[in-house]
């Protein structure tokens, strides 16, 4: 029986909640003025939509409006985070703290800055499971650090980092603490008062809303945090962010990050669910798998697996019906494995040997068997063709491929 292929690469990006849609139209359609125009209706009510949706980001972080500034995504809220708070911090030290399972939207920015404007940079390692230690974040800092980054949770394992207790050393020792919450938000209790986060990245279409949005959290109480901004025009979000504002973006946003929360009992359960039967299932039919990623501390829609005697890119392509990745979405057209896995410790065939599973809002019980049934006859056929399984490590198998 033929099918429309099933979506499973919801850690890419997701489908937008037609909810989110619905309430984004009006803003297309009718309440089209610019939201700095508030000499008249059209202006103000482009404005009113705006602080609504910050009220609601804002709401899910414990964070105040005033503190939300909107960005194109979290790859420019990393960057006008990390290049925004550095020019301010220099006075008082040279030294910047990071991850080597970061993100590229982070890693690239401070290796940049290590490279070409005299940053001093440590990057603290992960354990087998991708998890960061908080004690190692700790070691780490030196009476010059200004400034540390550890990503909430990875978006290629699902590993969930100890926020809080990172939040707490570094407020201990008076450094700056960011972090990209872009695979959390919605999905993870966030408070940045809690959490003494400092800096907090965020984007719209990781959590069913529209691509091309998201936010930054800067700390305005005391401590406050002062950002230069990355480039200058009509001084837009306090100065922070120049541009237009892109309302009906910004309504979707809102709405998105208000319906996660909202649903977050309901959905979750369920999604994670469906990933330990996506697991289960996919166990029972194929040998020599290996989870990549912590197996409790996760996300609850991730599954990062390595199927031994195959390559990654190979098993993708012969899925055809099955949405997954290889490696990071944003950097998946690179022909390089993994840089998490590799931090992760693993060699390299393991890591080209991957592949990222991520469920969620909108999947189904049978999609997931769907895809249970596609991944081990692809698995299955591949191996048939791999020296390495045909000469023994497949001998004893009871793999085979259904008709």
């Amino acid at each position: 029986m033929s099918r429309s292929a099933v979506y499973l690469d919801n850690h890419s990006t997701t489908k937008p909640d037609p909810r989110v849609v619905e309430a984004m139209l009006p803003y297309l359609t009718e309440v089209y003025g610019n939201a700095a125009s508030v000499s008249h209706r059209f202006g103000r009510d482009a404005a009113e939509a705006v602080e609504r949706a910050r009220v609601q980001v804002a709401g899910a972080l414990g964070a105040a409006p005033r503190e939300i500034v909107f960005t194109s995504g979290a790859t420019e809220a990393n960057n006008l985070a990390i290049k925004g708070v550095l020019p301010g911090l220099r006075r008082r030290g040279d030294h910047l703290v990071a991850t080597t399972v970061e993100h590229k939207s982070v890693l690239d920015v401070v290796e940049r800055l290590a490279r070409e404007d005299d940053w001093k940079l440590t990057l603290v390692p992960c354990d087998e499971s991708g998890r960061v230690d908080a004690e190692a974040v700790r070691q780490a800092l030196r009476p010059e650090t200004v400034l540390v980054s550890v990503m909430t949770a990875n978006n290629e394992v699902g590993t969930i980092n100890p926020i809080r207790e990172i939040g707490a050393i570094c407020h201990e020792r008076g450094v700056v603490f960011h972090t990209d919450a872009t695979q959390a938000v919605g999905k993870l209790d966030l408070n940045v008062e809690a959490d003494q986060i400092d800096l907090l990245s965020l984007s719209a279409h990781k959590l069913y809303g529209p691509k091309g949005i998201g936010a930054l959290y800067v700390r305005r109480r005391d401590p406050q945090v002062r950002l230069r901004p990355l480039f200058d025009g009509g001084g837009h979000e306090r100065g922070m962010r120049s541009g237009t504002l892109a309302v009906p973006l910004i309504v979707g946003l809102g709405a998105a990050v208000e319906l996660a929360i909202r649903e977050r009992s309901v959905d979750l359960p369920r999604i994670r669910g469906l990933r330990d039967r996506l697991e289960a299932g996919i166990r029972d039919r194929v040998s020599d798998v290996t989870l990549n990623g912590h197996p409790v501390a996760r996300l609850d829609g991730n599954l990062n697996l390595s199927f031994a005697y195959v390559d990654g890119e190979a098993l993708m392509m012969a899925m055809r019906d099955i949405a997954v990745s290889s490696g990071a979405a944003c950097t998946s057209a690179e022909p390089e494995s993994s840089h998490v896995l590799r931090a992760m410790g693993r060699d390299e065939d393991s890591a080209r040997a991957s592949l990222r599973f991520g469920v969620g809002r909108f999947n189904t019980a049978d999609e997931i068997d769907f895809a249970i049934e596609l991944v081990a006859n692809a698995v299955s056929t591949l191996r048939l063709h791999s020296a390495a399984w045909t000469a023994g490590a497949g001998r004893n198998s009871s793999e085979h491929v259904s008709g």
